[in-house]
């Protein structure tokens, strides 16, 4: 119920004030680990961060100034792929803040990095690979790029990131 509430709070509240970022600026949100966040090992559950990272990609797209004209030309953004490194848990009633950052894409996804930072001690990092879609269809990473105003060559995707791909595509190839 309090993912409700936060997205709530999100959508009424904090994209009205939020800063502006470039497209492939950082953005940062911070929550508050509740008791309801948390497992009986007492630190905020696995199955939380993925909600809480919705909620930061939501907010990034607000503080890029693309939330509204995207959700005007109904795209939806679709993950496809997720990658997690946990290195230190979060504690009940520990503040933290997300920070979510565009690092490239390819002919076809776009790649997210989100870190789960608190005191200055990173407790996550994660990769999200993603498209968005409208009316059952891809929409083109060019079109996309066009629509952000965004016409410079990409970023050279991180190493990890490189790696990952691959490890997706061995993945793929595999099961097919």
């Amino acid at each position: 119920m309090n993912l409700y509430f936060r997205l709530f709070w999100l959508m009424m509240w904090r994209i009205r004030r939020c800063q502006e970022i470039d497209f492939l600026g950082t953005s940062k949100i911070d929550y508050r680990a509740l008791p309801s966040d948390c497992d009986i090992n007492f630190h905020l559950t696995n199955s939380r961060y993925p909600a809480f990272m919705d909620l930061a990609r939501t907010y990034m797209l607000a503080e890029m100034g693309l939330l509204s004209r995207f959700i005007k030309l109904k795209w939806m953004p679709i993950v496809n792929a997720v990658e997690f490194t946990y290195i230190r848990d979060i504690k009940p009633l520990r503040k933290f803040e997300i920070e979510s950052k565009v690092v490239g894409w390819d002919e076809k996804y776009f790649y997210i990095e989100q870190r789960f930072v608190s005191e200055n001690t990173l407790h996550c990092i994660v990769h999200v690979r993603g498209v968005f879609i409208c009316r059952r269809k891809q929409v083109p990473i060019t079109t996309m790029l066009a629509e952000v105003g965004y016409h410079q060559n990409p970023p050279p995707l991180p190493p990890e990131v490189e790696q990952w791909k691959a490890f997706l595509q061995l993945k793929k190839e595999r099961n097919q």
